[in-house]
């Protein structure tokens, strides 16, 4: 089984949260066409058709690549953006 990078897996996570918080402000044709584009990635990457899932296995992931074990190198503190 192929497994994605977790940096790309990262930075699409990071950028799925940051677009669902910009389309709860104000939520525009193009916020929603580029939510949907993400959301699409993070589903062919984890190999399923729901966003959910596809978020859950993506965070799932990123431990796995040493996020937990103090290697905080992201800057995020180790938090799950799992939805």
């Amino acid at each position: 089984m192929l497994v994605p990078d977790p940096k790309v897996v990262r930075k699409l996570l990071t950028r799925y949260a940051s677009l669902r918080i910009a389309q709860a402000e104000q939520n525009t044709p193009a916020v929603t066409r580029e939510l949907e584009d993400v959301s699409y990635t993070l589903c062919v990457m984890m190999a399923t058709m729901d966003i959910g899932e596809a978020v859950a296995r993506a965070d799932a992931l990123l431990p796995a690549e040493g996020r937990w074990a103090g290697t905080d190198t992201e800057g995020d503190g180790g938090l799950s953006l799992a939805v």
